[in-house]
């Protein structure tokens, strides 16, 4: 059998070419753009998290250079700058924790309650769902709606967070004058703690509660 002329192999791959080169391109080309794309997106990532890191950073400046003091204006422009521009992380939640320290401090407690709500609402992780939780009780119980912040201490919690919420309960219980409540709630919050931890806090509480009941 003969072999092929040099012409007819020409011919065999102008033809493949037509029906196959142009989807290979196209394949290619797509595949380059996937990886240079998620590259990009990788980097765009990156950059996002590093402004947003200084952002906060610099929150965390403006307390420290007032020796924990909150300047209420200039937290709030920050925070502003981490709603606006990095909406649902988490430092812009922890923002928000601090525009509510800022506002208990001027007394203003509503306020402090709506930004507390807002990351209780859609937190981003289970720390600062506790954190806004207890934050938000504590202003609760200031603005003497001590029930209230009861019923949202109720439910599971992270045993990392069993005793400050115990204690709470406790403090809240006796605001309520509740006072059998509010001890077994500083006992709950005692078994949780270290020995060292117990006794600087929670045993006080305690043994000024057993004094009363002299």
């Amino acid at each position: 059998m003969s072999s092929r002329t040099e012409e007819e192999e020409l011919a065999m791959i102008r033809d493949w070419w037509q029906r196959n080169g142009k989807p290979l391109i196209t394949g290619s080309a797509l595949a380059l753009i996937l990886v240079f794309g998620w590259k990009a997106w990788q980097n765009y990532q990156v950059n996002q998290a590093q402004t947003a890191s200084m952002l906060y950073q610099q929150l965390l400046d403006s307390v420290l250079a007032n020796n924990g003091q909150v300047d209420a204006a200039q937290v709030a422009a920050i925070a502003g700058n981490l709603q606006k521009d990095f909406a649902g992380s988490a430092y812009a939640q922890y923002g928000r924790l601090f525009v509510a320290k800022a506002a208990v401090e001027s007394g203003k407690l509503d306020d402090a309650a709506l930004e507390l709500q807002a990351v209780l609402d859609k937190p981003v992780d289970a720390t600062l769902e506790e954190l806004a939780r207890q934050r938000l009780a504590r202003v609760q119980a200031a603005q003497g709606k001590a029930d209230a912040a009861l019923k949202l201490l109720e439910g599971n919690v992270d045993p990392a967070f069993q005793a400050s919420r115990e204690e709470l309960k406790g403090d809240l219980l006796l605001q309520l004058g509740r006072t059998d409540e509010a001890r077994a709630a500083y006992e709950k919050a005692k078994v949780a703690l270290s020995d060292e931890a117990a006794v600087s806090g929670v045993q006080m509480k305690l043994d000024d509660l057993a004094t009363k009941d002299e």
